[in-house]
């Protein structure tokens, strides 16, 4: 190895104080790290999505990525054991006089062992055939002991109209699904937060993906629906909005719009007021998405912060005929809309219920 391609990239004494950090060199940037005495040197991008490998940790002899925890061994590059295929360079380094060097002309060749893509990285396309609309139910409850739930209950009205008028319907209850919650992913870096969710990319046994199945490549409406929960939408809902954040950060970090011609409606019931400001948030999240909205977008229900006779709510809910129509109608807007959406024409499109209409636009 040719002496000039040796750099110093300081004193030893001041690099071996910190395990691991990030060094810039000729426009290079190093994860250089120190152990046991000895110093190791890698190429400071990560396989997986480039993440900052010397702003990680050290694992014993493994740099782990601050992104998404990828590991590679400090002085060969080389993955984990059972991934050692996916390689990043590492530069031979030594110590000389108390400097130390880096040799930046012999690095060892980076290896992207190839994984197949995703499920969910397929290209968003309509598959032909009948208007698709999803229900989301944010509702938990013991499902060994189960209760009454008034979202649930407009839900079940709303989806049954849907496939009244031909639509498929699909129900997806949250309580049912065993994801995880949302881990800051975004909160590291932009470009941290990747699509499909890091999450869906790393467990396999994280249900989150029929969500993300369900909302971006199957339905043309979906209809979440949710109790309020001290002012709010439930815990529920917003687990799942936390990891939604990756469908809206495909489009500040690729341009990919996943959500196109797509609808959503909400419904909101609880023993307690704040309705608007559930729906605002409800409204404004998904519009983050790209989802569009019909005339009308939500049905609610509540009595007030006084009424705490949570029976009495059940029993109206339940016995509601003006509500289970409205939950009806709801649904029969979502489908107007994403009618006239995913028509090749523009001519405005009704949907008949019970001999009223429904109008698109």
């Amino acid at each position: 190895m040719a002496a000039e391609n040796w750099v110093d990239v300081g004193a030893a004494a001041e690099l071996g104080a910190t395990p691991l950090r990030r060094i810039s060199v000729q426009n290079r940037d190093i994860a250089l790290s120190f152990r046991d005495g000895a110093f190791g040197a890698l190429a400071n991008a990560c396989n997986h999505a480039g993440g900052p490998l010397g702003e990680g940790r050290l694992d014993g002899d493994y740099v782990t990525c601050p992104w998404h925890h990828w590991k590679f061994h400090r002085a060969t590059g080389k993955g984990e054991p059972g991934f050692e295929e996916d390689c990043v360079p590492a530069y031979p380094v030594r110590v000389e006089n108390g400097r130390v060097l880096v040799d930046l002309a012999n690095a060892s060749r980076r290896n992207k062992k190839p994984h197949p893509p995703h499920p969910l990285e397929r290209e968003v396309r309509r598959a032909p055939g009948p208007l698709r609309v999803c229900g989301i139910s944010t509702t938990a409850m013991d499902a060994a002991n189960p209760r009454f739930s008034g979202s649930d209950h407009l839900l079940e009205h709303a989806l049954k109209a849907a496939a009244a008028d031909g639509a498929e319907t699909r129900l997806i209850c949250l309580n049912a699904l065993k994801f995880r919650a949302c881990e800051g992913y975004y909160s590291k870096a932009a470009h941290a937060c990747t699509w499909p969710c890091s999450i869906t990319q790393m467990d396999a046994d994280d249900q989150m993906d029929q969500v993300y199945e369900a909302i971006v490549h199957w339905a043309d409406a979906i209809i979440i629906a949710s109790p309020i929960r001290w002012g709010a939408a439930s815990s529920l809902y917003f687990k799942m909005a936390e990891r939604l954040n990756c469908v809206q950060n495909a489009i500040t970090i690729n341009d990919n719009v996943l959500i196109r011609n797509k609808v959503a409606g909400f419904i909101i019931v609880g023993g307690q007021d704040n309705i608007q400001a559930v729906a605002g948030q409800m409204l404004g999240f998904f519009a983050e998405l790209g989802f569009i909205f019909p005339q009308f977008p939500y049905i609610a229900h509540s009595r007030g912060w006084s009424h705490e006779d949570m029976e009495v709510n059940v029993e109206i809910v339940r016995n509601s005929a003006e509500l289970a129509d409205g939950a009806a109608m709801l649904a029969m807007r979502c489908m107007a809309l994403a009618k006239y959406l995913t028509a090749r024409d523009d001519a405005p499109v009704t949907i008949e219920r019970g001999g009223r209409k429904a109008h698109a636009v």
